[in-house]
């Protein structure tokens, strides 16, 4: 008997099976009807996360390079014609001694620089009373007023002369350069003004100044005040140097009193103390005098050091043992660099002078030979002093140039 099966029920003929096959065979259906209607269950989205964007700075733009220019001249020394022709120049009245006629020569020169130095190394009167231009020298007040009026901004004032007046001449010197404006390094008139770096801000860098000297020429610094004139030491050097530049300085400038007197060639000390002074945490850049002549150029430690800048103004004079103390020379220093990459004296140019001992001027041979007539009577002289420096600057093989025109 055939069998029919259905979803819901099962109804067979009588074929002998028992009735509980039927049933098993409703619940198998059941079963798999169950297993094909369940709920389909939709896979539940997984949040991709948004990447985070990389932002990328923008290239910062470099700082341009600033240039400055440095001058520096040398000894000024008024001796006791220098002292008389001051006097000569002088109206009287406001200038009773005028000095700015002799510097009418290099005025454009220093005008054009972003710092000026000079070398003062005498003492200044404060009432013009017992001036004296040698042995132990003392200037008249007006002299400090003139080399404002030169174009000067501040000027080394240790040197051998220094205490030619004692303490008082110090503070009295001090007080005039004040009084006229002109900055000053290397003597002070108190422990506080000694520990304060003189620097120069020249929109962009900071210079400090710095002024040391070999000697006093036998006079004695006081126990209790031994700050008034620096006297030249190694450690005490770098030790302001470092103040300097904790104080702000970008550059470090040394104005140094050694050597031997009319000697063109450095003195074995200068040669030793150049490379102690330079490098790590040193100076950068030392300018020499004392001489009275005119000295060599070169680099120690990758620092330009310029061993003497002979006489800017004086009545020395040349004899069988000495030659070239009326000659002069202003270095220009041409530094560059910013805030990111440092400051460096990069180019050193010079420009010669000689002093004019009939009207105690200062010829600025570079502008003066320029414009002078081949037959004129003084070229030879002036030639020959151009001479003079140029082989000085180069008799350690320094190749700096001269430096252009003034005008």
């Amino acid at each position: 008997m055939l069998c029919f099966v259905a979803l819901a029920s099962a109804a067979c003929a009588d074929d002998g099976l028992a009735p509980a096959a039927s049933t098993r065979t409703d619940q198998i259906l059941g079963e798999r009807l169950a297993a094909t209607t369940q709920p389909v269950v939709e896979p539940t989205a997984t949040a991709v996360p948004t990447p985070t964007a990389i932002v990328i700075p923008p290239t910062p733009t470099p700082l341009p390079i600033l240039e400055r220019t440095l001058l520096f001249s040398g000894d000024v020394l008024s001796h006791t014609p220098v002292i008389a022709t001051a006097l000569a120049y002088g109206d009287g009245a406001d200038w009773i001694y005028d000095y700015r006629p002799m510097f009418d020569g290099v005025r454009e020169r220093l005008a054009a620089a972003d710092l000026a130095i000079c070398v003062l190394e005498t003492p200044v009167s404060d009432d013009n009373i017992g001036l004296d231009g040698y042995p132990t020298f003392e200037a008249p007040r007006e002299l400090a007023a003139a080399l404002v009026d030169a174009g000067y901004d501040g000027c080394a004032t240790a040197s051998n002369h220094s205490m030619d007046r004692g303490p008082s001449g110090v503070r009295t010197t001090l007080d005039e350069m004040d009084n006229a404006g002109l900055r000053h390094a290397g003597m002070a008139r108190s422990a506080d003004e000694a520990a304060t770096p003189t620097i120069y801000d020249l929109g962009g860098v900071n210079v400090a100044h710095l002024s040391w000297t070999y000697g006093l020429n036998g006079f004695v610094l006081p126990a209790d005040e031994p700050w008034l004139v620096n006297v030249n030491d190694v450690d005490g050097i770098r030790a302001e140097a470092a103040l300097a530049r904790e104080a702000g300085a970008d550059l470090v400038v040394l104005s140094i009193q050694w050597g031997n007197e009319y000697q063109r060639t450095p003195s074995s000390e200068q040669q030793s103390l150049a490379p102690a002074l330079t490098g790590p945490g040193g100076v950068d850049l030392i300018i020499g005098n004392h001489a009275h002549v005119v000295q060599p150029v070169t680099v120690v430690n990758g620092v330009p050091v310029i061993y003497g800048l002979g006489n800017s103004l004086s009545n020395q004079y040349d004899n069988s043992n000495r030659t070239g103390t009326q000659d002069g020379v202003m270095i220009e220093v041409t530094i560059a660099g910013n805030a990111d990459i440092g400051w460096s004296a990069d180019q050193v140019r010079w420009a010669p002078t000689w002093v004019d001992r009939s009207t105690y001027t200062i010829v600025d041979l570079l502008d003066r030979l320029d414009g002078m007539a081949d037959d004129d009577p003084l070229r030879p002289t002036l030639q020959a002093s151009f001479a003079r420096t140029a082989e000085a600057i180069g008799l350690l093989g320094s190749e700096a140039p001269p430096a252009v025109l003034a005008d």
